[in-house]
């Protein structure tokens, strides 16, 4: 598969990959619509929100300069691996 490379098209997948989102936590507060559900919600997605901020621009500026993340089972890969090194040394 290529790489998405036109600004616009870009912007439409982060448009669907924002309406993908919304529309699932809407038909979760929904299908429970309580407070508690909302809040947990809410956590989760920012939690998740924070570890992909920290797979890709925290590891990579921070920790590791010389290591670029391709996705996330890039970044499982690099932590196995890196926690394997550490384990040797």
């Amino acid at each position: 598969m290529r790489n998405l490379t036109n600004p616009a098209w870009i912007k439409v997948k982060g448009d669907l990959f924002l309406l993908l989102g919304l529309l699932a936590s809407t038909l979760i507060l929904l299908q429970r619509p309580s407070l508690q559900v909302g809040v947990l919600l809410a956590i989760a997605i920012w939690a998740f929100c924070r570890f992909y901020y920290f797979a890709f621009y925290v590891i990579e500026h921070y920790v590791d300069p010389t290591y670029r993340f391709t996705g996330l089972l890039s970044f499982a890969r690099y932590l196995i691996g890196r926690h394997n090194t550490h384990e040797v040394s």
